[in-house]
C-alpha cells in the first residue's frame, strides 16, 4: 500500500474525510466505554470476593497506571505511522481485556484487563483525538472538541447505565458488559479498517520518543492539562468509588439504580458538551472549575446527608462540571499545537491527567480502608479543590496573554 496523506480521496472500499471523524469519535466512546464497564460492578466484585475499597480502586488506578509505562513510549507513535493503525492497535488490546474480564475468577484478572485497558487508551486516545481534529467536517475548529466531549460522554453514558441493567436482570451480572464491550470492539476495528490510510508523507522510521511540548506554547499547554486533570481527577471519584458511595450512603444495592445514578453524570457531560462548540476555551476552563468547586461541596454534602436527591445534583453538577474543563483543555490545545506534534503534545497532556488521576484513586482508596469512605470523601473533595483553585490561579495571571 503506497504511502498517503490525509488529504487523500478515499479509494472505493474506503470511508472518506467525514467517515474517519465518526470513526475516531466512536473509538473515544469505547474508550471511556471499557474505563467505565466494571465501576457499577464493583461493589459485587468486592462482595464475592472480599476485596477492601483500596483494592477496588487500585484495581481502577491500574488503568492509568499502564499509560502512564505506555505513553512516554508512543506519545509520538501516530505522528509518524498515522493515526489509524495506531488506533486499530489500541483497540484490540480494549478486545483482550474485555476477554479477561469476562473470564475473571479472582481478582488478579481484573488487574490484569485493566492493564490491557490502559496500554490500549494510551494508543488510541491521543491518536483518536487528533484524527478528529484533522477530519474535523466543519469550519469551527472547536466543533472537534465538543464532539471528543460528547464521544466520550456516551460512551460512558451507556457503558454505566447498560453495565447495572445487565448485572441486575441477567443471571451473569458479571459476564455481559464485557460481552457488548467485546462486540463494540471488534466493529470499531473493522470500521477503522475501512477508513483511508493516513500515513504522513513525512513519517520517518519510528522511534520510541517521550512526549513533549513544542516550544512556544508551554503556558496555554499548562493550563490546558490543569484543565482536563481537574476533570479527570472528579471523574477518578465517580468511576472508582461512586457505586460504593451511592450503596452505602444512599443505601441502595440495585444495580441498575446505582448504573442509572452514575451515568447521570456522564450523560450531562455529552449535553452540555453539545452547546460548546461556539464557547472560547478560556471561558469553558472558568465556568469547569468554578462548578467544579460547587460539585465538590455537594459531594460533600451527599456523603454527609446521606441524600439521594444531593447525589443526583452532584452527578449533575459534576457531569457539567467536567464537560466545560475538558473540553476547555483540549479546546486550548487545538488552538496551539502544530500538526506535527499534535499527537505528541496531546499524550503528554493525557499522561499527567491520567497520573493526577491514579494518584487521586488510590489516595481515596487507602483512606476509605484505613478510615472511612466518609473522611476519604472529605479529603479528596479538599485536595480537588486545591487543584481547581490553582487552575483558576493561573488563569487570572495569564488572562492578559490570552488572544
Amino acid at each position: 500500500m503506497n504511502q498517503v496523506t490525509p488529504g487523500t480521496q478515499p479509494g472505493r472500499w474506503r470511508l472518506g474525510r467525514r467517515g474517519s471523524f465518526w470513526a475516531a469519535a466512536l473509538v473515544l466512546a469505547l474508550v471511556l466505554w471499557s474505563s467505565g464497564a466494571p465501576s457499577v460492578l464493583y461493589p459485587i466484585y468486592a462482595e464475592q470476593w472480599a476485596l477492601t475499597p483500596l483494592t477496588v480502586t487500585t484495581v481502577f488506578a491500574t488503568y492509568q497506571l499502564a499509560l502512564l509505562l505506555v505513553l512516554p513510549l508512543i506519545g509520538n507513535l501516530s505522528d509518524q505511522i498515522g493515526r489509524r493503525r495506531v488506533m486499530i492497535w489500541g483497540v484490540a488490546l480494549i478486545a483482550a481485556s474485555a476477554v479477561l474480564f469476562a473470564i475473571a475468577p479472582n481478582v488478579s484478572f481484573l488487574f490484569i484487563g485493566r492493564a490491557l485497558q490502559g496500554a490500549g487508551a494510551g494508543l488510541a486516545m491521543g491518536a483518536a483525538t487528533a484524527s478528529l481534529l484533522e477530519n474535523n467536517p466543519r469550519i469551527n475548529p472547536r466543533f472537534a472538541s465538543s464532539m471528543a466531549t460528547v464521544a466520550t460522554a456516551t460512551g460512558l453514558t451507556i457503558a454505566l447505565a447498560l453495565s447495572g441493567l445487565l448485572a441486575e436482570v441477567t443471571p451473569l451480572p458479571l459476564l455481559w458488559s464485557y460481552v457488548v464491550l467485546l462486540g463494540l470492539s471488534l466493529a470499531s476495528i473493522t470500521t477503522l479498517a475501512l477508513t483511508r490510510d493516513d500515513r504522513p508523507a513525512h513519517a520517518s522510521r519510528w522511534r520510541p520518543q517521550s512526549p513533549s511540548v513544542p516550544a512556544g506554547i508551554r503556558l496555554p499547554f499548562v493550563v490546558a492539562t490543569f484543565s482536563v486533570s481537574l476533570a479527570y481527577c472528579v471523574g477518578a471519584i465517580f468511576l472508582s468509588l461512586g457505586a460504593h458511595m451511592i450503596t452505602q450512603f444512599a443505601r441502595t444495592d440495585n444495580s441498575a439504580v446505582v448504573g442509572a445514578l452514575l451515568a447521570l453524570s456522564a450523560a450531562a457531560i455529552g449535553v452540555t458538551a453539545l452547546f460548546l462548540a461556539r464557547v472560547s476555551p478560556r471561558v469553558c476552563v472558568w465556568l469547569g472549575g468554578l462548578l467544579t468547586l460547587l460539585s465538590l461541596g455537594l459531594m460533600w454534602a451527599a456523603s454527609s446527608a446521606g441524600s439521594a436527591p444531593l447525589f443526583i445534583l452532584w452527578c449533575l453538577v459534576g457531569g457539567t462540571a467536567y464537560s466545560f474543563a475538558f473540553t476547555g483543555g483540549l479546546g486550548l490545545i487545538n488552538r496551539v499545537a502544530p500538526i506535527h506534534h499534535r499527537g505528541s503534545t496531546l499524550s503528554l497532556l493525557y499522561l499527567v491527567a491520567y497520573a493526577l488521576q491514579a494518584v487521586t484513586a488510590i489516595g481515596v482508596g487507602a483512606i476509605a480502608t484505613s478510615g472511612s469512605l466518609g473522611l476519604a470523601v472529605m479529603v479528596a473533595a479538599l485536595a480537588i479543590s486545591a487543584l481547581c483553585l490553582t487552575l483558576l490561579a493561573l488563569l487570572w495571571a495569564t488572562k492578559n496573554s490570552a488572544k
